[in-house]
């Protein structure tokens, strides 16, 4: 696969052949008080509280997360335009996402690594990079209906700038998350050919019936386009169902020889429209752990929390895989 790779390759192998991503962020700023119903949803925070976000990154850490995702899964140019920010202020944002995150790991590392017998690894940075239907902020990354208007060439645009911007600040990793149909995905597969970005990917789809991507097409169909790519380094799922995965990952098995990557939600479901999660039964702590081993033992190399998970899930998460390395 390349040098590209092995960053990933290697924290895998660090972390007992599963590592740990982080959870939920603004479920966690929420915590801390933060108001964030807003269509930037916890990008607001890169605005409003930039040390708050760094504080979450840290409390991840401290729980045990080998990667951490940064705050600019709803980050877009056009979505801070619509603040009324200029395009300089947007990008300066997006840069800030990383840097945030960034410092917040070399600080926990500094002090960290001398601790003898400290168990962690040295976190790895993964740039988030949402879907369209993030940016438009209607639930349309849980339905990939994007409308008769949308093509390839819109979905690169859209997302060509703010690509761009995160690799010059230097992540370790990207991730785009909660894809939510093959033609987007396809866009995030030649926009990362056509910019030539050397730094290593995932593509997580989201999933809303358990078997196909959230447009009703296969998963097959979509990892066709992403297993002929390089630059894609690990595939999975993020924000669906608990409940779902162990068929998920069984089933991403046969379709890839790439790594999987899994994140869900707590088992609550949001709605899109009301901008609110519905109450239905969902996964504690003591659930995520049993079921991380699990998910473990199916083939999953990286596993974490999506919405409605916290520290305390991912603390449960990191017990439960470090045990059994």
């Amino acid at each position: 696969m390349g040098k590209t790779s092995s960053l990933l390759e290697d924290l895998i192998e660090k972390a007992g052949g599963c590592a740990v991503v982080d959870g939920g962020f603004a479920t966690q700023l929420e915590i801390h008080g933060a108001t964030i119903n807003d269509p930037l949803w916890s990008a607001l925070c890169l605005i409003k509280d930039p040390d708050l976000i760094k504080r979450v990154h840290l409390e991840y850490l401290e729980a045990g997360a080998d990667i951490l995702v940064t705050s600019s899964y709803q980050a877009t140019i056009p979505g801070f335009l619509s603040k009324g920010l200029s395009i300089e202020e947007g990008e300066l944002l997006l840069e800030r996402s990383v840097r945030l995150a960034v410092e917040a790991r070399d600080k926990f590392w500094d002090v960290t690594k001398r601790v003898p017998g400290h168990g962690y690894n040295r976190a790895l940075v993964a740039a988030s990079i949402g879907s369209y239907g993030a940016y438009l902020a209607d639930g349309s990354e849980y339905s990939g209906c994007y409308g008769p208007d949308m093509n390839l060439d819109k979905l690169k645009d859209f997302h060509r700038r703010r690509l761009q911007v995160l690799v010059r600040s230097c992540p370790d990793l990207l991730a785009f998350e909660t894809i939510p149909n093959k033609l987007e995905a396809q866009a995030c597969v030649e926009l990362l050919e056509e910019e030539n970005v050397q730094i290593p990917s995932w593509i997580c789809f989201s999933s809303v019936d358990g078997e196909n991507a959230p447009s009703g097409e296969s998963f097959k169909e979509c990892l066709d386009i992403i297993n002929k790519s390089k630059k894609v380094n690990a595939v999975g799922i993020n924000c669906a169902p608990p409940h779902f995965l162990e068929s998920l990952i069984c089933k991403f098995k046969e379709l890839t020889e790439k790594p999987i990557v899994v994140y869900p939600n707590s088992g609550e479901v949001w709605d899109g429209r009301a901008k609110r999660w519905l109450p239905s039964k969902c996964f504690g702590d003591d659930k995520f752990e049993l079921y991380a081993t699990k998910w473990r033992d199916l083939g999953a190399k990286l596993i974490g929390g999506c919405c409605r998970t916290t520290p305390s899930t991912i603390r449960a998460i990191s017990k439960v895989l470090k045990e059994m390395s």
